[in-house]
This record gives structure tokens, C-alpha cells and sequence, in this order.
């Protein structure tokens, strides 16, 4: 069983609404200086298998035809054994 930590980003040069929103709220708040914000999602998924290279290639997959839009996001995923110390917890 693998713990698999998906993000997904919009790429650069692809109009970022809610990013903007973020950026143009930040001094409101006392936070200047911030700028490029990029607001995208973080998924986690438990996959089952004993080949991370398989569960791998299935994670892509999975990103390419649903998880992201790879026409205007970008994504990576990090995949960790369940039990591990880094695949505890949260």
C-alpha cells in the first residue's frame, strides 16, 4: 500500500484568478511584498500494490486523464510507502 501526495498548479503564463485574489488581499491583511501567488490543489490517495515504479506509472495516469488538466496545470506527486515515517501521519 503506497500514500500518494498529489499537487497541482496552474502552469506559468495561465491566468490565475484566485491567485490574483490572494495577492491583492495580502496587504489588507499587513502582508506586503508578496507577489506571483499561484493557488492550486493538494490531493492525497492510498493505492494499493507492491511496486511503486506500477503505482507510479498509475498515479500519471490518473493526473493526466483526471486529476489535472495538463493542457494549462502542471502537477507532481510524491509516493511513499504506508508505514514509512514520512507516509505517517497527516
Amino acid at each position: 500500500m503506497y500514500r500518494v501526495s498529489v499537487y497541482v498548479t496552474p502552469k506559468a503564463g495561465v491566468v490565475d484568478p484566485q491567485g490574483a485574489v490572494v495577492e491583492r488581499a495580502l496587504p489588507a491583511l499587513g502582508h506586503s511584498g508578496v507577489h506571483n501567488i499561484r493557488v492550486g490543489r493538494y490531493i492525497t490517495l492510498e493505492v494499493e500494490g507492491d511496486d511503486a515504479g506500477k503505482v507510479s506509472a498509475d498515479v500519471d495516469d490518473m493526473c493526466r486523464r483526471l486529476l489535472a488538466n495538463p493542457i494549462i496545470e502542471d502537477y507532481r506527486f510524491d509516493v511513499l510507502p504506508v508505514g514509512t515515517a514520512a507516509g505517517e501521519g497527516t
